[in-house]
């Protein structure tokens, strides 16, 4: 314990003789840590959004016209039964459609209390086997005597997708590119800091201190400049994030049904990422800024 007290505490006081450095290292990072952290709570909300909608990816609806008659829509319904791949066709009338719609709309589910009259149509909820038999139903449902329209998400699903393995991707470059910036950074500034001490470890050297007992105190330093980084980083993202999802909106997630992932459970995520790649980049930094030194 009293070494490691030793090395933090050396390694403060090369922050206190080389502020300027320290805090552009620090700065620096944590910029690259903000740009990774905002790739990754998009590439998370996207994922979840698309995940959500993927639900009702075997879920075809099939809105009636307001002028059938009882007769026509149990047609519809047998029609759609018998179509190959068809699991199951509940019917929904529209004012059971209208119930739902309020609870989705949830404390504002009152503003739907008051319309002159119901809106929206009788429908049936198709629940198909597969892609290809939801491909079959929404292409052959609109030529049935009684369909007014057909709505699946197919192709929204699948932009979605594409959308989200963009943006993974997206985060892998950019992470691993902002990985390497980073330890540039963190080497270049513990090597000024070596140069700076070139005389003092000369000597540390001559009575025979070890290469780790050199090391250790600048490499505790790039880890604070790593950690320093990260709780910057990750504090700034959590007030972006709270302040986009506060313009969006719990009302309008609520009535699109589509949930954000809560900013805490985010941040915990990113906290301990941040952290663990901030030490990395810290101690992979230091060594090889001082590896070359020893050395020689």
């Amino acid at each position: 314990m009293s070494r490691l007290g030793y090395n933090v505490k050396q390694a403060f006081s090369q922050m206190g003789r080389n502020k300027g450095m320290y805090f552009t290292a620090v700065l620096a990072i944590t910029a690259m840590m903000l740009i990774l952290g905002l790739f990754f709570v998009s590439f998370v909300n996207v994922n979840s959004f698309a995940k959500s909608i993927g639900k009702d990816y075997n879920v075809i609806q099939i809105y009636m016209k307001d002028s059938n008659t009882q007769e026509v829509n149990e047609a519809v319904g047998a029609a759609l039964r018998k179509t190959k791949g068809v699991e199951k066709a509940e019917f929904v009338t529209k004012d059971e459609a209208l119930v739902t719609l309020k609870e989705r709309w949830g404390d504002n589910g009152y503003l739907l209390e008051n319309l002159p009259e119901n809106p929206l149509p009788d429908s049936y909820t198709v629940h198909v086997s597969d892609k290809d038999a939801a491909n079959k139903v929404a292409a052959s449902a609109p030529e049935i005597e009684g369909v007014d329209d057909v709505v699946y998400y197919r192709d929204t699903i699948e932009k979605l997708a594409q959308l989200s393995h963009f943006i993974e991707m997206g985060s892998i470059v950019a992470m691993a590119f902002l990985v390497i910036v980073s330890i540039i950074i963190v080497a270049n500034t513990i090597k000024l800091t070596v140069f700076n001490r070139e005389k003092e470890i000369g000597i540390m050297k001559y009575l025979g201190a070890t290469n780790w007992f050199v090391r250790a105190p600048f490499m505790w330093g790039g880890i604070i400049i790593g950690v320093l980084s990260s709780v910057i980083a990750t504090g700034l993202t959590y007030l972006i994030y709270t302040k986009i999802t506060g313009i969006i909106g719990t009302d309008i997630t609520r009535i699109l049904s589509v949930s954000i992932v809560p900013a805490e459970q985010l941040t915990q995520v990113l906290l301990a990422m941040f952290l663990c790649l901030g030490i990395g980049i810290g101690v992979v930094g230091s060594a090889i800024s001082i590896r070359r030194f020893l050395n020689v």
